[in-house]
């Protein structure tokens, strides 16, 4: 067992430096989820090789600036430099808080991040080809088209589809229903309604399965070296990445994320309104669904078409 180190406010606050023990501190102090506390860990190691790569044992706000500028220099994506400095902002905050050191970080902002979406979506036609693609003579067929049929109509996450259950297909109303363990969530509380083809598909996949155990996982692996074992997200994947492939849609723009951009657009492009979208996408606020129906009015609009009928026509 580690001893237990006591640790001497005013002796800290006088040294005003910047130690590895006060990072551990402040990982220890987190209240957070296990993915969080990874992220401002690695950020803070960052910054940590960073100040002493610099020869800093005391920084000043000037020098979490010059921080910001050397990830955004070294090619971090936006999202990276955003993660980061919050990581330090709430360090900072946090050693004021406790008396050991100046709040230096307060105010500074870490990146400008882009409302558009880094990843495309695909047409209704697009999502038919796929489809129709898939060989569903085999189970891993019956399986690749029922997850990918499963996440366009529900808008999931790969996450969402590889924690489900076989349990988790349930009744809701008059529909059936998968019960999801959304993205932030300890419980599987929130649910996307199984259309009839698409369960047709799912019973299909489970009835090839053969008897699996209600708590098993909903999609399966059907390889030698783990079959009847959880997908993972990464599994996931690259399952529905390789299907696109299949069909000639070999874009780094267009991965499984696109299949729940795909579910929010077509949504939208069908009339339904803000909120209803909202609810089924289970975005926590109505700013992330208004950027898709931004997107969708530039798309809408016919000025290019109107121009080129006025000059060819």
């Amino acid at each position: 067992m580690e001893e237990l180190i006591v640790y001497d406010r005013a002796e800290l606050t006088a040294q005003q430096t910047i130690s590895a023990d006060l990072y551990a501190r402040f990982i220890e102090y987190l209240d957070a989820k296990p993915k969080t506390v990874q992220t401002y860990t690695r950020a803070l190691r960052q910054f940590a090789a960073w100040i002493s790569s610099q020869g800093i044992t005391r920084p000043q706000r000037a020098d979490v600036l010059a921080f910001r500028s050397w990830l955004q220099e070294s090619g971090h994506k936006p999202t990276t430099v955003q993660n980061y400095i919050t990581a330090t902002r709430l360090f900072f905050q946090w050693t004021a808080q406790e008396g050991l050191y100046p709040n230096i970080a307060e105010h500074i902002k870490g990146a400008t991040l882009s409302k558009e979406h880094k990843k495309d979506y695909l047409t209704s036609r697009q999502v038919k080809q796929i489809l129709s693609t898939i060989d569903t003579s085999t189970l891993q067929g019956l399986r690749d088209y029922a997850m990918l049929a499963l996440m366009i109509t529900g808008g999931l996450r790969t996450i969402e589809v590889s924690r489900a259950n076989v349990e988790d297909l349930r009744a809701a109303g008059d529909s059936t229903a998968l019960f999801i363990q959304g993205k932030g969530r300890e419980e599987k509380t929130d649910y996307v309604k199984v259309q009839p083809q698409v369960e047709d598909a799912l019973r299909a996949y489970l009835t090839a399965r053969g008897a699996v155990a209600p708590e098993a996982p909903l999609f399966a692996s059907t390889s030698n070296n783990s079959k009847g074992s959880r997908l993972s997200t990464r599994s996931v994947s690259g399952i529905v990445k390789e299907r696109m492939r299949e069909t000639g849609y070999d874009s780094e723009r267009l991965t499984a994320h696109s299949l729940r951009h795909t579910a929010v657009t077509l949504s939208l492009l069908g009339g339904e309104d803000l909120q209803r979208v909202q609810q089924f996408a289970r975005h926590a606020n109505l700013a992330t669904t208004m950027i898709y129906a931004h997107n969708l009015d530039r798309a809408k609009n016919k000025c290019e078409a109107t121009i080129a009928n006025a000059i060819f026509k």
